[in-house]
């Protein structure tokens, strides 16, 4: 039996490749915030965000063509990702390279979301499902941290990074609004149907 027909791991599926890759991720967070915040190696510290941020594909790649989709992969790594977001997003807000409105509309946005799973949960349907524009939303709006934190913290950068910062920032801001609202249409869509479908582990 080849390797793509074996069986996917039972369980949680704690020990594979895909995690692997999601462990080291989170990695990226602590090391992320010691060099911006402790060190000048801001150049390092935007790489580490952009490397962690931007990999969140390949475990996802990985857990398909290995056939090592686990439960444990399936709850850390949208965790990771949105710990990424959440992380990055406070520490550039803390030494003032986001302005608070800005955090406050990305951080509304998520507990919108968080509140249209709960209130579907309740009446016994699975989560929306993840939506294209959601995806790019998300990936515009990580992109814009790392050229931000050129931006504010690299000298002579500022005048081409500034301006590509800010561009990404706000148009992924509006993506990110925009998508919620498609998951909030499909929410009240399932809502109106009234026979709940089944809830997803």
């Amino acid at each position: 039996m080849s390797k793509s027909a074996a069986a996917p791991p039972q369980g949680w599926g704690v020990w594979t490749w895909p995690n692997l890759v999601t462990a080291v991720r989170l990695l990226g967070i602590p090391l992320f915030c010691y060099l911006l915040l402790a060190t000048q190696y801001y150049w390092q510290a935007a790489i580490v965000l952009a490397v962690g941020g931007g990999t969140d594909w390949v475990d996802g790649q990985l857990a398909r063509r290995l056939n090592q989709v686990s439960k444990l992969g399936r709850l850390l790594d949208p965790f990771v990702d949105r710990l990424y977001i959440l992380s990055s997003l406070l520490v550039l807000t803390f030494i003032g390279l986001l302005p608070w409105l800005f955090t406050l509309a990305v951080l509304a946005r998520e507990a919108l979301l968080v509140s249209i799973v709960i209130v579907l949960r309740w009446h016994g349907f699975a989560p929306p499902q993840v939506h294209f524009l959601g995806k790019c939303a998300t990936t515009v709006v990580f992109m814009s941290f790392p050229v931000l934190v050129i931006a504010g913290l690299v000298d002579d950068a500022e005048a081409w990074a500034a301006p590509l910062g800010w561009a990404l920032a706000w148009w992924g801001l509006g993506l990110y609004w925009l998508a919620a609202l498609v998951y909030l249409r499909q929410a009240a869509g399932l809502l109106r149907e009234g026979r709940p479908h089944r809830v997803a582990a």
